[in-house]
C-alpha cells in the first residue's frame, strides 16, 4: 500500500552531497531517506539549461520521485501594466522549464493587493493568469498552476483568492500553504479541526471532491504578527496543531503531496510522514 500523501522538501534537502549535488543529488538524496516527492526552488529565477531539465527528469523518474517548481518570488498578477510582462515571464519559463524537467505542478506567490479591494484586484489577476495557462496548452505544456495561500494580509493570495482563481480557469489550482493559513489573521486562529474543516469544505465544494485527492500542501511551523507571517519555524517550536490539521484532512480521504518548508527541512518532513502515517493507520 502507498500513502495518501507524498512527502518531501521545498528546495535541495539540508543534506543533500555535493557529489553529485544539485536538483539530481537533491531527488537521489531524497529517495535514499524515504521521501519521494520533492518542489525544486526556482525562487531567485529560472537559470536552468534545456540539458539539464532532461537529467533532473530521468532522475526523477529514474527514483519514483514526484517534482514540482516553486517559481521566482518576484511575480505579481496585479503588477502595473509596465511591469506584467517581466512577472509574466518569470512565471512561463518556470512552466517551461519545470515541465521540461519533469515536474507537474508549478507553485508561485500571485502578488500583493497594493492597498486595493480583493475583487477588484482578481478581476484584473484571473484574465491574466488565464492568458498564461492559454498559452501553455497550445505549447502542449500540461503543468498545473498554483496560486500559493500567502501568510500576510497585505498579499494576494487569501484562501478565497486561490478558489476564486481555480475556479475560473482550467488548469489553476491551489497551493495550500497551511503555516500561511494559520498567521494570515495575525491572531492565532485557523488553527483548530473546526476551522481546518471548514477549510477543506469549501475546497470540496468549490473544485469537486476528486479534487481533494490531489492537494499540493506547503507545511512547516510559523511565527507570525498582527500582520501575518514572520517566518518559517520547526514544527515543533511553533503552535501549529499538526495532529488537528493531518486528523481532518485523512477524515476527509485527502491526498497529494505535502512539502515541508520547515529550517530543518528533511527532518520535519520525515516527522510529519511518522505523524501521518500515526494517524491515517496508513502504511508504505
Amino acid at each position: 500500500m502507498t500513502l495518501s500523501f507524498q512527502f518531501g522538501t521545498v528546495g535541495s534537502p539540508t543534506g543533500t552531497p555535493k557529489k553529485p549535488g544539485g536538483s539530481v543529488g537533491a531527488i537521489q538524496f531524497s529517495k535514499s531517506i524515504g521521501l519521494n516527492t520533492l518542489e525544486l526552488g526556482w525562487v531567485q529565477s529560472v537559470r536552468v539549461t534545456e540539458a539539464t531539465c532532461a537529467l533532473i527528469k530521468e532522475a526523477g523518474t529514474g527514483a519514483g520521485v514526484a517534482l514540482s517548481v516553486h517559481a521566482p518570488y518576484f511575480i505579481n498578477l496585479n503588477a502595473l501594466d509596465d511591469e506584467w510582462p517581466k512577472s509574466r515571464k518569470r512565471l512561463m519559463d518556470a512552466a517551461h522549464y519545470g515541465n521540461l524537467a519533469g515536474a507537474t505542478d508549478i507553485i508561485f506567490h500571485p502578488g500583493s493587493y497594493f492597498g486595493n479591494d480583493p475583487k477588484q484586484v482578481l478581476k484584473l489577476a484571473i484574465p491574466r493568469l488565464k492568458g498564461c495557462v492559454d498559452e501553455l496548452r497550445k505549447a502542449k505544456n500540461p503543468v498545473t498552476l498554483r496560486p500559493e495561500t500567502m501568510g500576510k494580509s497585505a498579499m494576494l493570495g487569501s484562501f478565497e483568492d486561490t478558489l476564486e482563481m481555480s475556479k475560473a480557469i482550467k488548469g489553476v489550482l491551489p497551493c495550500l500553504d497551511f503555516a500561511h493559513l494559520h498567521a494570515r489573521p495575525g491572531d492565532g486562529t485557523m488553527n483548530t479541526a473546526k476551522e481546518w474543516t471548514q477549510i477543506i469544505e469549501a475546497y470540496q465544494a468549490a473544485l469537486g471532491k476528486e479534487s481533494l485527492k490531489h492537494l499540493h500542501i506547503h507545511l512547516s511551523g510559523i511565527e507570525y504578527g498582527l500582520k501575518g507571517e514572520k517566518k518559517h519555524l520547526p514544527i515543533d517550536e511553533s503552535d501549529l496543531k499538526l495532529k488537528f490539521l493531518f486528523g481532518v484532512l485523512n477524515e476527509f480521504g485527502c491526498g497529494g503531496r505535502i512539502l515541508c518548508e520547515s529550517p530543518i527541512m528533511e527532518e520535519d518532513a520525515l516527522n510529519m510522514k511518522k505523524a501521518w502515517m500515526k494517524i491515517s493507520k496508513e502504511k508504505e
